[in-house]
């Protein structure tokens, strides 16, 4: 398999994940990559940012693991915390998510499965 090809499956995986996370929870890039597998956070904003405008993957759900949306270089990082805000997830005073409250738990075991994922004991809780 082409490099090319291996990052396009690898994004694809990524979207799929990313299209399960509710409306008003947050994933961060590290849980992504984890429930993914053979990919790292790093390669999670990558895919995030290579949407094309106008898709239906909610990017916004999916920021840092210190609760905060990750600088981008286009600025879009207030608007991804006015989309978040929209969904009813709230930030404190120092711009961070509360992930007791907001965090997503990720997709069910059945789900994983049936998408040709393998859950494994790591990605719950990233």
């Amino acid at each position: 398999m082409t490099d090319n090809l291996k990052q396009t499956r690898t994004y694809q995986r990524i979207y799929m994940v990313v299209n399960q996370i509710p409306s008003g929870k947050v994933a961060t890039y590290g849980q992504i990559a984890a429930i993914v597998g053979n990919c790292t956070a790093r390669m999670v904003g990558y895919a995030l940012a290579a949407l094309p405008a106008g898709n239906d993957v909610p990017w916004q759900r999916v920021i840092n693991a210190q609760g905060k949306v990750s600088l981008r270089a286009d600025g879009g990082g207030s608007r991804q915390q006015d989309f978040l805000e929209a969904e009813e997830v709230h930030f404190n005073t120092n711009s961070r998510v509360s992930f007791k409250e907001y965090r997503w738990q990720g997709p069910d075991t059945e789900w994983l499965l049936d998408h040709g994922f393998e859950p494994g004991p790591s990605w719950r809780g990233k």
